[in-house]
């Protein structure tokens, strides 16, 4: 038997996007960099183009990604190793919109594997803690010949009002395919599913710590990697399936997002048990005991397969993250 495992904060330093603060207030900690808005939660993905940042290190100094691959069966279950191997499938983060982020899009599987050698695209689809504005799909259908001359005359405004500007709410999720062009809002923190990949084209880069027309293109080229981007717009109607209010309980986001990862939203009030399988756990609100060890709001715990069901005990929520069923 396994069991679940505290995980401590994972920040990348230096990302090219300020924030940091809401993250230290959800988990209790202080003193964050001006430049630390993401905490990278059971994490066996590295930050594009490293050897190594990004990956998470164990209580006792293991790297996650190491533990995994040596024994896949313990950690993932047979299953999902005879169907993936040691591939977890997923990347947790929490997020904080210290600014808010660029346009940008994430490549599919396909164009993944086929142009840039990875074993994934990024899928993602977020849990809103602290809300704000998102900005999220095409408002119209738009040609890449237009879209690319305003990524080269870097018209901010115009990009980004090519997309439905829509409030969120905390308790609130927003589903991100593959190609969809998205932002998130200043002032936003919540928690991120993806896919376990590090992989950006990013379309406006004025006020970030970085060289777009360098960086922003994947080392592909813009002519090659906007063919990556959805180019078809979105009614009202439509959006109404990208962004919408979780349930109170159970599945949290629409079916679309399962082939990708799941996200089940559990209350507590009193006694509940948390499924056996390989799931990253956080805590949102209350003080519970999970596994017998005290939680608080924004901890964050790493179950293993062999870990079996775990019980959790007191009143508050918490929400476990899973790569999709086998």
């Amino acid at each position: 038997m396994m069991n679940p495992i505290r995980l401590s904060s994972n920040r990348p330093p230096e990302r090219f996007y300020r924030g940091g603060a809401r993250i230290d207030a959800f988990r209790g900690e202080s003193g964050a960099a001006e430049r630390v808005p993401e905490d990278w939660v059971g994490s066996t993905t590295t930050v594009h183009g490293e050897e190594a940042l990004g990956l998470s290190t164990l209580a006792d100094g293991r790297v996650l990604r190491d533990a995994v691959e040596a024994d896949p069966v313990a950690w993932l279950g047979v299953d999902h190793v005879e169907r993936w191997g040691a591939d977890t499938r997923l990347l947790v983060k929490i997020l904080d919109a210290g600014q808010r982020l660029p346009v940008h899009a994430h490549p599919h599987d396909d164009f993944a594997a086929i142009h840039l050698g990875r074993a994934h695209g990024k899928a993602e689809a977020w849990y809103i803690l602290e809300g704000g504005t998102v900005h999220v799909g095409l408002r119209e259908d738009i040609d890449v010949t237009h879209l690319a001359a305003l990524v080269a005359e870097q018209d901010v405004d115009a990009l980004l009002g090519l997309l439905h500007a829509i409030d969120v709410s905390p308790g609130d999720i927003v589903w991100v395919p593959p190609g969809e062009l998205h932002a998130i809002g200043a002032g936003v923190l919540l928690i991120e599913l993806q896919q376990p990949e590090d992989l950006s084209i990013l379309l406006e880069w004025d006020g970030y710590a970085l060289d777009g027309s360098e960086n922003g293109h994947l080392g592909l080229g813009f002519d090659l990697a906007l063919t990556a981007v959805n180019m078809s717009g979105r009614s009202v109607e439509d959006m109404r399936g990208l962004v919408l209010t979780a349930p109170a309980s159970g599945s949290a986001f629409p079916s679309d997002a399962d082939e990708y990862f799941r996200l089940e939203r559990i209350p507590v009030d009193g006694i509940a048990v948390i499924g056996a399988g390989f799931s990253i756990a956080v805590v949102t609100s209350g003080t519970l005991e999970i596994a017998g060890e005290q939680c608080r709001t924004g901890t964050t715990l790493l179950t293993p397969a062999a870990a079996g069901s775990v019980e959790v005990l007191g009143r508050g929520e918490v929400l476990v993250a899973r790569p999709p069923a086998v």
